[in-house]
């Protein structure tokens, strides 16, 4: 099928979806769960394929943990399924209703996006977080996986537009582009005469790359280079338990501590403590000049460590003088996902929240909550590190848009 005849299908089916009821839609949500665990074998099988190719190309560790799947992963993705069935549904919400003097009513209502196409890496969850939330808020979705999950990706569809066509909805409201070339990924985003939206997921390179060639409205779900600032006056323990959390509960996500900013005050007596828990999972800490004389085992750090986002059992380090100086390093070399300050200062914990320029800011937490389980939103599309239409982690809500309706009984322009 060619992605003109695939765009095409989508767009006929986005006008089936979009006018469905909740109930309706919610027996589709409950149907493809209901299929993903009855198709778990096949998932699981077709997922080692894509493992064992990964690790034979040399893929590292922190990715090759975002590509596969267990029993448990593909149960949280039925249950994640279910909680989008769950949520209220955005559709058709008036968000508000005017009578303006001529005595026409004007207000706006809550609608889909249409057809949301969405390019993403080496994670097959994302292919049922995509469906669920795009099919609850009304759209059909077109996805284009990574080459590595494509194994993934074929058998988790398959089992999605079982369940839809068991509960008598249309299967092509996911459609799954399985043709790996360049040329297909770059004739898909400027299939705009079909597609509302394009949505990338995954490393810089790629975002770059849809936000550079795509003709079709990006956006861009960012990379995170995310902070933690420990303030002279933070709680030592609860500093070391959240630091630790947020880099090493899983290193593969884009919410996942990278670099760490520490007072001068308490740097002496902080670091090797730091050092000393992140011995437990081997954790390299690459430092700038001042803190290496503070602690042994410091990796000295170049100008390219301050923005990088690993993915890996490696974080930055910088010394800083005030709450100021932080927000400077930070606003500079983030990516403007999410940042967090350690604190007991009520004064301190306000001018970060007010000055950091980023989609989440966390006072006396791990940036590791940014997500939309967490959020409550059931599931996410995405994390928005952009400030047009959405921004944070993308629910029901960030997938529709609105229209004017207009009540009248004659009016005309004079």
């Amino acid at each position: 099928m060619t992605i003109t005849e695939i765009g095409k299908k989508a767009k006929e089916t986005a006008g089936i979806i979009g006018i469905q009821g909740s109930a309706r839609k919610n027996e589709g949500l409950k149907a493809a769960a209901a299929a993903l665990l009855e198709g778990e074998a096949e998932i699981l099988a077709a997922n080692q394929e894509d493992v064992i190719k990964a690790a034979a190309s040399g893929m590292n560790a922190g990715l090759i943990d975002r590509l596969e799947l267990t029993p448990a992963r593909i149960e949280a993705m039925a249950d994640g399924l279910l909680s989008v069935a769950a949520l209220d549904d955005p559709v058709g919400e008036v968000l508000s209703m005017k009578i303006r003097p001529n005595g026409m009513t004007i207000g706006q209502k809550r609608v889909p996006l249409g057809v949301v196409g969405i390019i993403y890496e080496a994670r097959p969850n994302v292919t049922a977080d995509a469906f669920g939330l795009c099919f609850k808020s009304g759209n059909a979705v077109i996805l284009k996986g990574g080459s590595d999950a494509l194994e993934s990706n074929m058998a988790i569809v398959k089992w999605i537009r079982t369940g839809l066509r068991n509960a008598g909805l249309p299967e092509d409201v996911i459609q799954l582009i399985t043709d790996t070339e360049r040329e297909v990924t770059k004739e898909f985003m400027r299939l705009r005469e079909y597609v509302d939206v394009l949505i990338p997921r995954g490393g810089a390179g790629l975002i770059k790359t849809v936000v550079d060639n795509s003709t079709i409205p990006v956006i861009e779900t960012g990379t995170g280079n995310c902070h933690i600032f420990v303030d002279e006056s933070a709680d030592f323990d609860m500093a070391l338990d959240i630091i630790f959390n947020a880099k090493t509960q899983r290193i593969g996500v884009c919410n996942a501590c990278e670099s760490l900013v520490i007072h001068r005050t308490i740097a002496p007596q902080f670091l090797p403590l730091l050092k000393e828990r992140f011995a437990q999972k081997s954790v390299e800490i690459r430092a700038d000049e001042e803190a290496c004389t503070m602690a042994e085992g410091f990796v000295p750090a170049t100008e390219e460590d301050w923005g990088s986002e690993y993915l890996d059992y490696i974080l930055s380090l910088k010394i800083v003088g005030s709450v100021d100086e932080a927000i400077s390093h930070i606003n500079r070399y983030n990516t403007k996902h999410s940042e967090a300050i350690i604190t007991s200062d009520y004064n301190n914990a306000q001018k970060f929240l007010n000055e950091i320029d980023a989609a989440a800011v966390y006072v006396n937490a791990s940036t590791r909550f940014t997500d939309g389980y967490e959020f409550g939103f059931g599931a996410e599309i995405g994390i928005s590190t952009q400030k047009l239409h959405a921004r944070g982690p993308m629910g029901l809500k960030e997938l529709t848009t609105t229209k004017y309706i207009i009540y009248g009984d004659g009016q005309v322009r004079p």
